[in-house]
């Protein structure tokens, strides 16, 4: 039995290789990504448009992008009636958003500045400047329920267009959906350790994990819910 303190969570790289352990991510699941660039990349525009749809869909999450952006010097949308996907401060945000789904699908796992990019995009979310694009910046913060909803139903689209994908093989589907819902729940993680403080008992290394996060495995269940639905369909 392999023994992990909770103290050490708290360093990422050991932090990662635990995740990576636990849920088995490998190099072959990283090799499954990277052959899937030619399905996903194609797609990211359209992903990207649905994803903003969704945002503006509700005033909670529509008004994170009313005041102006990092790297923004135009004129900035006076409410979230303004919204629009072509505005040009949204399309800053959709450009970092493309760039971001690129990467889960080229970037090298093997190296601690890929695990780094995607610590900092959660911990861009809080408020705190994860980037050097934003120090001394205005604070972005984003609630940690929506952070964790969108990762569910961007791994939603993703999981779509590689299961209805018609040049994929079964086993390639199979290879590159667990791949991707493997790494979306890692990048979860690296979301949540920004937002939920673990409670550590005094007399032991245990700790306990905060109702939001109980609350984002539902998600998670229910799109693993639905791939185990897909495979049991083709045997």
């Amino acid at each position: 039995m392999q023994h992990i303190s909770a103290s050490s969570l708290r360093d990422l790289p050991t932090r990662v290789q635990y995740l990576r352990d636990f849920i088995n991510f490998s190099p072959s699941d990283a090799a499954a990504l990277h052959s899937s660039r030619g399905v996903v990349a194609p797609l990211v525009p359209a992903v990207v448009d649905a994803v903003y749809e969704k945002l503006f869909s509700f005033d909670i999450t529509a008004k994170s992008f009313v005041p102006r952006q990092t790297g923004y010097t135009g004129i900035a949308p006076g409410s979230v009636e303004e919204l629009t996907q072509d505005h040009p401060q949204i399309k800053i945000r959709k450009d970092f958003l493309a760039g971001y789904l690129v990467k889960l699908v080229s970037m090298n796992y093997e190296t601690r500045q890929s695990w780094e990019y995607l610590d900092k995009v959660g911990l861009m979310h809080t408020g705190k400047a994860g980037f050097s694009h934003r120090w001394n910046k205005p604070a972005l913060r984003v609630e940690y329920i929506h952070c964790a909803v969108l990762l569910g139903y961007v791994e939603d689209i993703l999981l779509n267009a590689v299961m209805t994908h018609p040049d994929l093989d079964d086993d390639t589907k199979n290879a590159v959906a667990r791949a991707v819902n493997k790494i979306v729940w890692i990048q979860n993680d690296l979301f949540a350790r920004h937002y939920i403080a673990d409670q550590e008992s005094a007399s032991s290394d245990a700790f306990t994990i905060s109702k939001p996060l109980a609350i984002f495995s539902v998600v998670g269940i229910v799109g693993l819910g639905a791939l185990l639905q897909y495979l049991s369909s083709r045997t």
